[in-house]
């Protein structure tokens, strides 16, 4: 009996895991094809897209850069995502901090209005949102995506931190309280830095929203002077050819930023998402 259990305890381990390995290697099979295929030659790709490039050439970098414009790019998306998500931060704590602290008349309200904003998706406020920026004479402009970024980032900062706020002992800010220390001082000296998990968390989870957004970035953007990255990657495509090694060191470009973010904060995100998801 105890030998069959073992068996298939053995059984079980090697299959889960070897499923893991199989589902690890599919995620990073294709950032491997990307990367060593941004060093190969235009012919040489086409030629055969999955070898193995002949000599290792860092030229289509520099044609993204000075062909393809990704300088301009990529500081549009770093001046866009870096106010969005310091705003949303900001934001999402503050009202988050309220929601989980303060009692008050529509309470309830206010946060399902947030929460809801959570299941609403991007493509069914398209036109009504092009429609609200052209009457304003918002649209093209160096920070019109700003706003819509903050708001569509604004439903899960919210819902998040206020699930990890619950779990944040009230003594803590009674202490601060006695000491004379005012609501402010409280929020941010004492209350924020216990909240860097969650912190963590809805900044990473917002940079790589607003760092990869593509629709309102298409509808909202027609100068080239203030596309961001992901749309400018579609200038790599003409009407006849296709410059694909450029568009994949172009897409390395892209991806290194949101790749090293997460890297860097992943253990707090998993603090954070495991703590916010649960209230307390």
């Amino acid at each position: 009996m105890r030998a069959a259990i073992s068996v298939r305890k053995t059984a079980v381990f090697w299959v889960s895991n070897g499923l893991a390995v199989l589902l690890s290697i599919s995620g990073i099979a294709p950032l491997v094809w990307m990367l060593y295929s941004s060093v190969k030659t235009n012919a040489e790709f086409i030629r055969d897209p999955i070898a193995l490039p002949v000599a290792f050439q860092l030229r289509n970098y520099v044609d993204a850069f000075q062909t393809g414009r990704m300088g301009a790019y990529f500081f549009n998306s770093v001046i866009n995502t870096s106010l969005s998500v310091t705003a949303t931060v900001i934001l999402g704590f503050t009202v988050a901090y309220y929601l989980a602290r303060m009692k008050f008349p529509g309470r309830n309200v206010l946060y399902v209005f947030f929460v809801s904003g959570m299941i609403i998706p991007i493509y069914a406020l398209l036109v009504p949102i092009f429609i609200q920026f052209t009457w304003l004479g918002l649209t093209d402009g160096r920070f019109t995506l700003i706003a819509p970024y903050i708001a569509f980032a604004l439903p899960t900062t919210v819902f998040l931190t206020e699930g990890f706020l619950r779990s944040v002992p009230v003594e803590v800010e009674e202490v601060a309280c006695i000491d004379g220390a005012s609501l402010n001082t409280t929020l941010f000296r004492v209350v924020l830095p216990m909240c860097r998990p969650i912190i963590a968390t809805v900044t990473v989870l917002s940079f790589i929203s607003s760092w990869n957004e593509f629709p309102l970035a298409l509808v909202l953007i027609s100068s080239r002077r203030f596309l961001t990255l992901p749309v400018g990657l579609t200038h790599f495509f003409g009407e006849f050819s296709a410059q694909y090694t450029q568009l994949f060191a172009a897409l390395v470009i892209v991806s290194a930023p949101a790749i090293l973010v997460y890297l860097v904060f992943q253990k707090r995100v998993i603090t954070g998402m495991t703590a916010g998801a649960v209230k307390g």
